[in-house]
């Protein structure tokens, strides 16, 4: 009996065990960023760190000002992961990056208002946004403004530019490239002969 008591009077007194310490996470280089905001998994991230980076995202979004920080603290505060949503606020964010020429905010601010999401759909300024997205070489918002066009939106002024682009692409994947292919055959039905026949000698000439 004595034994007894005194086994569980070891096992009351022995100190808990640990719980796992948290792994430290180093922030994310811009390029590394710029990845993930690319391939629409930066919020993932955030959340799989356990939204340990907290802080340091708020002050690299707003103190540094950081195009791309600004973009992951403003979908951070959209869509309220690691932090209470709020919607004004991150679209301001959204705004700052897009304005220091970030195309993947430029892209995502022409998207959004292309789908009116968070805001009213503004189907102009959406592609005029698309547009200038894809002019900073956003292979997204080429694709998707490549698609209005070739649906015969927008202004018939910027058909070449983008007809020009997607002869000049070049794409990582196979499928990109295919859809491509497609879009820019559909393009060339909305532009006359002469202007097809001059881009493709100017992109032979490069």
């Amino acid at each position: 009996m004595k034994l007894k008591f005194l086994a569980v009077a070891m096992m009351l007194l022995a100190p808990a065990q640990a719980a796992e310490p948290l792994k430290a996470v180093d922030i994310y280089s811009q390029d590394a960023l710029l990845t993930m905001l690319r391939n629409n998994t930066h919020l993932d991230r955030v959340q799989r760190d356990d939204c340990q980076l907290l802080q340091d995202i708020e002050a690299r979004a707003s103190v540094l000002k950081v195009p791309a920080y600004q973009m992951l603290w403003a979908d951070m505060q959209l869509y309220g992961v690691c932090t209470p949503k709020d919607v004004e606020q991150g679209w301001r964010y959204l705004q700052l990056a897009a304005g220091q020429g970030l195309a993947d905010a430029i892209e995502q601010i022409g998207r959004y208002h292309m789908q009116g999401k968070f805001v009213v759909t503004d189907q102009a300024y959406g592609l005029r946004m698309l547009h200038m997205a894809a002019s900073l070489g956003h292979q997204g918002a080429l694709l998707a403004v490549a698609d209005y066009y070739g649906q015969g939106f927008g202004s018939a002024w910027d058909y070449s530019d983008v007809y020009q682009w997607l002869h000049e692409a070049v794409f990582a994947n196979e499928p990109d490239r295919v859809k491509a292919e497609r879009l820019k055959y559909k393009l060339a039905q909305q532009l006359p002969p002469s202007v097809r026949e001059k881009t493709r000698r100017s992109v032979l000439m490069r």
